[in-house]
């Protein structure tokens, strides 16, 4: 399985959301709370070129924020994408 990290934030409904999809599968993940630190937040944002929460990779791929993940889940990649490489990361 693929490693999985969710940058979000504890008063996110949409990170909530997008984390309770990934447990609903089972998947291990890492997550990063970007509340009160201005530079893993300013990483986040360099690395996804994006600002809001939660920003969610799968493997070397960047899926973007909770809609994006739960687009993937209806047009069934998802399993895919989880399943292409070593999961490393735990949650």
């Amino acid at each position: 399985m693929a490693e999985i990290v969710v940058y979000s934030s504890a008063w996110c409904p949409f990170c909530v959301r997008a984390k309770h999809l990934l447990d609903s599968k089972g998947v291990r993940f890492e997550e990063i709370i970007v509340d009160g630190n201005p530079a893993i937040r300013a990483e986040m944002t360099r690395k996804a070129g994006r600002t809001s929460v939660p920003q969610i990779w799968i493997g070397q791929t960047h899926v973007g924020g909770c809609d994006d993940l739960y687009a993937l889940e209806r047009a069934g990649k998802l399993d895919a994408l989880i399943q292409a490489s070593p999961q490393t990361e735990t949650h």
